[in-house]
């Protein structure tokens, strides 16, 4: 699912909201999330998960076409862990995909 895909899914389900409110209140959470990682703040939704912040830290890399040592800096990157209710859905539908495709092959 693309952002352009999660506004228009947002417009159809509320019908009130117009393409480009829907826009905006998606822009307005993904900015928020964003400048929330920036500060170094976690970011829990319940029953989606949580997204953090990891510590890289500084390590010696290798130039893959001339094969010489690089010094990689440290860099903090966003991580992301599924909560419990988002893993189960995913589980059980994949569950019922694969029973559905093994019904077909037979």
């Amino acid at each position: 699912m693309t952002r352009s895909d999660l506004v228009e899914e947002l417009a159809a389900r509320f019908g009130q909201l117009t393409h480009r409110d829907a826009e905006f209140a998606v822009k307005t959470l993904l900015d928020a999330m964003s400048d929330a990682l920036v500060r170094g703040h976690r970011i829990e939704l319940r029953g989606f998960g949580s997204f953090s912040i990891n510590r890289r830290p500084p390590r010696m890399g290798r130039n893959p076409r001339s094969g010489e040592s690089v010094a990689i800096p440290e860099k903090r990157v966003p991580h992301f862990k599924p909560g419990k209710a988002l893993r189960e859905a995913v589980g059980a539908r994949t569950q019922e995909l694969l029973a559905k495709s093994e019904l077909q092959v037979k």
